[in-house]
């Protein structure tokens, strides 16, 4: 049986607004200050990590055969409370510049991902998120009104 292969455009879409957002944006903009202590390019630099996370921990499944131990909720506060002053220290073009990559890399894995994987994900208490989409077009929304 195929997999629900639905997230691909979604994937794609987004990135796509993630390229143009970038590929528009001034260095000012980059360092324009977002909400509780961020910035733009750290906001960009943020997707960047969990889009990295997701391909990362989808490359050690395939390699080391079990699924990754489940997170419980409060861990994604920690872990994006401690990143976010190294996020701020990037150069600001480096940043956004990193986003677009890794989010180009991350949807190129998460789509060649076999059917078989998408059914073991699937049936994860916590499966990892294919829809890289809805992350990125959380962060995109709240960027574009700061930069209005």
């Amino acid at each position: 049986m195929a997999g629900d292969r639905s997230y691909v455009a979604l994937n794609d879409a987004e990135r796509k607004r993630l390229e143009r957002l970038v590929a528009r944006c001034s260095d000012a903009d980059l360092e324009r200050a977002m909400p509780a202590g961020w910035t733009v390019a750290a906001t960009l630099a943020h997707l960047a990590f969990w889009d990295e996370r997701v391909r990362v921990l989808f490359e050690r499944w395939g390699r080391e055969g079990s699924a990754p131990p489940p997170e419980d909720e409060a861990s994604v506060d920690w872990i994006n409370d401690s990143a976010k002053p190294m996020f701020l220290v990037l150069p600001p073009r480096r940043a956004a510049e990193l986003a677009v990559k890794i989010a180009r890399e991350t949807d190129r894995a998460v789509e060649q991902l076999s059917d078989d994987m998408l059914t073991r994900n699937a049936a994860e208490p916590q499966p990892l998120n294919v829809v890289r989409a809805a992350h990125r077009r959380q962060h995109l929304d709240e960027i574009e009104a700061v930069l209005r």
